[in-house]
């Protein structure tokens, strides 16, 4: 059987703060605000990962007002939710993201998040899709006041027998 996730993340940014996509830390005088380390990227691929296997989102599994996930790095959360899909027998088929960001430009960076991103959910870097783009200035997102990653992620059953 073959499933389909969404998911969305939003984070303000702001200065002096680190950025993070997809774990790669990204040369920028704007950083993400967040109570982990803020990585939207990652933040939307759980959601859309857990929405596939109807299991709610990252909140219940990593909540906001959880002192020990405090500046935790994100993928530790994409790590636990691979373990989850294979514990319930679910394959990783696709994942496809745009992140939307006015700066900086990511052309130089899409190749190391999108092999990091199939690193941390151990499948091929064929299966990761990464995009960028902006809003042209317009908007919280085109004057640099934040940042929003969209991310579908494909999923697909083990047992052929499953009416899951």
């Amino acid at each position: 059987m073959i499933k389909t996730g969404i998911g969305i993340d939003v984070h303000k940014l702001k200065k002096g703060f680190p950025l993070y996509i997809g774990g790669i830390k990204i040369k920028s005088s704007y950083g993400s605000v967040g109570h982990s380390d803020g990585d939207a990227l990652i933040h939307a691929i759980v959601d859309a990962l857990l929405g596939a296997i109807a299991m709610g989102d990252i909140g219940k599994y990593f909540p906001s007002d959880n002192k020990s996930l405090e500046n935790i790095k994100s993928k530790i959360f994409l790590s636990k939710v691979r373990t989850i899909l294979t514990k319930s027998n679910y394959q990783i088929s696709n994942i496809d993201c745009t992140v939307i960001l006015q700066k900086p430009k990511l052309n130089k960076y899409i190749s190391f998040i999108r092999n990091n991103v199939a690193k941390i959910l151990n499948i091929d870097k064929n299966q990761v899709s990464i995009k960028a783009t902006t809003t042209d200035h317009l908007g919280y997102i085109g004057e640099s006041k934040g940042w929003s990653v969209l991310a579908i992620a494909t999923i697909y059953h083990n047992d052929e027998n499953c009416s899951c």
